[in-house]
């Protein structure tokens, strides 16, 4: 008895119908994925989760936060600046995508910062790493005001030697507290 008999379509019409879906269904997934890693959402502006700041508005983030470069080199590559989502913290930027670079100026004391704490030197600027799933934030330790800069993991360390230059020339050295 052939399946026409019965009112059903042929196996092969039911077969290809499925093949063909499950292809659509796929190219629909790939074209998604795509569009996701490098659509407008990454060149939009980013949004940044408020942190407490207390001193965000002093002079010193002022004066650290207007002497930025206006780009960073990252592994041979210049990073543009990112425009941040309304609220913007004050006192804060980024740079690129899709994983950004952020300086954040005027923070509380970094808990982790402890008189065991290993610091890093970094052109004249002493820094305490905390590391993160897929990123660092290093805090500036040795200035009148906490700055922050959270680095993706594969940024290199271009980013935070220009950083690190401007800390040193805009803010002078305070003991570590």
């Amino acid at each position: 008895m052939a399946d026409t008999d019965t009112g059903a379509p042929p196996k092969v019409v039911l077969v290809t119908a499925s093949v063909l879906v499950a292809v659509l269904a796929a190219v629909v997934a790939v074209v998604a994925l795509t569009n996701r890693s490098s659509g407008e959402d990454a060149n939009g502006p980013l949004a940044l989760v408020a942190v407490p700041a207390p001193q965000s508005g002093s002079a010193d983030c002022t004066k650290l936060i207007s002497a930025v470069p206006a780009t960073l080199t990252s592994n041979g590559k210049e990073i543009s600046p990112r425009t941040l989502a309304e609220p913007a913290p004050k006192a804060t930027i980024a740079w690129g995508t899709p994983d950004p670079i952020v300086l954040r100026c005027g923070l509380d004391r970094p808990p982790e910062l402890t008189p065991t704490s290993p610091l890093r030197v970094v052109n004249g600027v002493q820094w305490l790493q905390v590391t993160q799933d897929g990123s660092a934030t290093w805090y500036v330790v040795d200035r009148p005001v906490y700055a922050a800069l959270t680095v993706p993991d594969s940024a290199g360390t271009g980013p935070l030697q220009a950083i690190s230059d401007t800390v040193a020339a805009q803010l002078p050295v305070k003991p570590v507290k």
